[in-house]
């Protein structure tokens, strides 16, 4: 069943939606460690909106005794767990799956106020949370029912059944703190692991609500355990030999650190199944539609205020329209309002924090010196002080390799190619490394099978925006720099999950092979 939405354009349905995550705000969330459904005490800090700095509530943080605990309790937990019917794993997704639908105004409050989100991005994402759960739980049925025969000789019967790993490790990000957190959780969970989930330290009240609605939903609280907190947690579960499986979504660097941690163990090889980040490119060429080309690349670059793991970062345009498609993009730029989330007319919210608002005023100080500068909006002086806003920007580069890494907030840098130069410019976005998502905005068909064939990207959006991919309909997950697969909400995510296992028997000890018996003359 499709996740339930609601038609914005249809006053009654959206003011009921506005009065329910209004009046769901709070400042007294609440998060702690949770290991075998037990809060656990720890050193306490203040959660922080990045709309205006407000306190929302108290955070605990977890402790390395907090770590170890939760790993003997996963422990025990899975051997329990993995014996529990995969239909009534499954009938638990489905019952959290309607929990986050009856409690939507909870958690559109709750991605508001302390992720930054927009109404529609809020929405979008509750959606996703609630398709990762049905999918998941329709997939654990067809995966988990009846072992699979495999051909063989006759008297003799052979089968092919999965079998789930152990302990797993979930490591979310906070840009997506309800989807990607609940769909790391679900696909482990349905597939018979005990699971312990790290969320991102911003984003730790709505983590701590979305597992307690596991456990409301029916997965048992020694199958599922929290730990809040910074790297250093993270690190410790990942460097313990108990720990069977790591589903990691973030940025590149901390794949790379997961990856040697899991290697330098003296233990079982565990599998890393990891969504890392992009340089995502978008090819526009002179016969693609300019009014198309300039609001998919509005909506890629700076919804959700390019905090986006698939979010365009570079476009490159064929030089004989890109004046034109240029001045389009920053005039559309120009007329996004930003400000607080929570009012229905703001297009762009705050960045998460100020760090990365750092980071980012950083990055655009080096390109005004390095670069063209197309366009630069002003953050209204009422927000500029409250909260982490940073307007979009428009830089213009002369190769793609003077864009050298991701730059995760709404900044587009546009570079300028040639037609006969299309294939060298298909090298250059290939020596980045990276391979996460792709748009290509063309009419000629050959020109979108070139590109296609050429470069080795998870996902490639054809004459549309590139964010937004689909459970089931556009699963998601790169390549090389950007991720090891399988994808999230598709039909071989479950499979990593879980082992193998072919059971041989020799039908014809028991007396020679019945089944000849029933064949036809």
């Amino acid at each position: 069943a499709n996740s339930a939405g609601v038609e914005f354009g249809e006053r009654a349905g959206l003011h009921m939606l506005l009065d329910g995550a209004a009046k769901a705000q709070r400042r007294d969330w609440r998060a702690a460690p949770l290991v075998d459904g037990v809060t656990r005490q720890g050193a306490a800090r203040n959660a922080l909106s990045p709309i205006d700095g407000a306190v929302i509530g108290v955070l605990a943080d977890a402790t390395q005794a907090d770590a170890s605990a939760a790993l003997a309790a996963a422990v025990r937990g899975f051997a329990v767990w993995q014996a529990t019917p995969a239909s009534t794993r499954a009938a638990a997704l489905a019952r959290m799956a309607a929990l986050l639908e009856e409690r939507r105004a909870e958690f559109l409050a709750m991605l508001q106020t302390e992720a930054g989100k927009t109404l529609d991005d809020a929405l979008s994402e509750l959606r996703e949370a609630v398709d990762f759960c049905r999918y998941y739980g329709a997939e654990a049925l067809r995966l988990f029912g009846e072992s699979g025969a495999l051909p063989g000789p006759t008297g003799e019967d052979n089968r092919l059944t999965h079998r789930p790993r152990g302990v797993f490790v979930c490591i979310s990000p906070w840009n997506f703190p309800l989807a990607i957190f609940s769909g790391q959780i679900a696909a482990a969970l349905v597939a018979g692991n005990s699971v312990i989930a790290k969320p991102a330290e911003q984003t730790g009240l709505i983590a701590y609500a979305a597992v307690r609605l596991f456990h409301a939903a029916g997965v048992p609280a020694t199958a599922l355990h929290l730990l809040p907190g910074g790297g250093a947690v993270g690190a410790a579960l990942v460097s313990d030999p108990r720990t069977t499986g790591v589903a990691f979504t973030g940025s590149t660097a901390t794949g790379w650190k997961i990856n040697r941690a899991l290697a330098a163990r003296d233990a079982a090889i565990a599998p890393l199944i990891a969504e890392t980040g992009g340089v995502n490119v978008m090819i526009a060429d002179a016969t693609a539609l300019p009014e198309q080309v300039c609001d998919d690349v509005v909506m890629s670059a700076f919804r959700s205020a390019g905090q986006r793991c698939s979010a365009l970062r570079l476009l490159c345009v064929q030089e004989d329209v890109a004046d034109h498609m240029i001045e389009m993009i920053a005039g559309a730029a120009a007329e996004l309002k930003i400000g607080d989330p929570r009012e229905i007319d703001t297009h762009i919210g705050p960045v998460i924090d100020a760090a990365a608002l750092t980071r980012l005023n950083a990055h655009v100080a080096a390109m005004r010196k390095s670069a063209k500068q197309v366009y630069a909006g002003m953050v209204p002086a009422d927000i500029a002080l409250k909260g982490h806003f940073l307007t979009p920007h428009i830089f213009e580069l002369k190769r793609v390799s003077d864009l050298k890494a991701e730059v995760f907030g709404p900044i587009l840098h546009v570079v300028r190619y040639k037609a006969r130069d299309l294939d060298t410019l298909l090298g250059e976005i290939d020596a980045l490394g990276y391979g996460l998502t792709l748009g290509i905005q063309s009419r000629i068909d050959e020109t979108v099978e070139r590109i296609v064939a050429r470069l080795l990207i998870g996902n490639i959006y054809v004459n549309r925006n590139m964010i937004g991919a689909v459970v089931g309909v556009q699963p998601f997950g790169g390549n090389g720099l950007s991720g090891t697969g399988p994808k999230a909400g598709g039909p071989d995510y479950l499979k990593r999950f879980c082992t193998e296992q072919v059971v041989s028997v020799n039908s014809a000890a028991a007396g020679g092979n019945a089944s000849l018996m029933t064949l036809e003359d």
